[in-house]
């Protein structure tokens, strides 16, 4: 069974739907006992870090995140849920998840860039990963967000975007792996990504 995590943090209908379509039996939960049971986890999102690490803490869910991420369950991050599997995010000096070490930053802020950013955009994956086979080196794939997952290791980078930086738009370590952009909502190349979590097994080798 994939569980998509439920922390009240956007609407989670799309990624339902989309797991469905895939042929996944998926369900929606608030539960830590629940996310224990799963076979792999989904944990997307949109807000902002702190309520969602309170809603987190508060379920017990982000204990329930880290046992599975400790099991070596296949766990993909979705925006919000890309950024607070790191160890902190400068939005609102939260103290995150700490699945993978580094921090969460905000995209500048300078004349004619526009933020949050939000569309289509280009992402180029630099690392090779059974989430990413089988797509395009570089395609176009749907952003809504303002900050975005910087992680210590730069291993741990899978895929690069350009928004006044070029900054981390997949990343990937061990059983996790997590993408800034929405695959949900990105047509089928995003498909195709949510249709190899589902068939990966958890392993990565670097």
């Amino acid at each position: 069974m994939v569980v998509i995590i439920d922390y009240q943090a956007g609407n989670l209908t799309s990624v339902e739907r989309a797991l469905q379509a895939l042929g996944a039996e998926a369900r929606v939960t608030g539960s830590a006992d629940t996310v224990m049971q799963a076979s792999r986890v989904v944990f997307p999102g949109v807000g902002a870090a702190g309520q969602a690490m309170h809603t987190l803490r508060a379920r017990r869910l982000d204990q329930a995140l880290r046992e599975a991420f400790a099991k070596g369950l296949p766990i993909m991050g979705i925006c919000l849920g890309a950024q607070i599997v790191l160890e902190r995010s400068e939005e609102n000096e939260t103290r995150c998840l700490g699945l993978l070490p580094g921090s969460t930053r905000a995209l500048p802020r300078r004349p004619g860039l526009k933020i949050p950013h939000m569309g289509w955009n280009q992402v180029q994956f630099v690392r090779r990963h059974p989430v990413f086979q089988g797509l395009p080196p570089v395609a176009e794939y749907y952003f809504v967000h303002s900050y975005y997952p910087d992680p210590v290791d730069p291993r741990m980078v899978a895929g690069l975007t350009e928004h006044g930086i070029s900054f981390p738009s997949a990343v990937a370590w061990k059983n996790l792996v997590a993408t800034q952009f929405h695959p949900e909502k990105s047509g089928r190349f995003g498909l195709k990504i949510l249709e190899n979590f589902l068939a990966w097994d958890g392993s990565y080798a670097e």
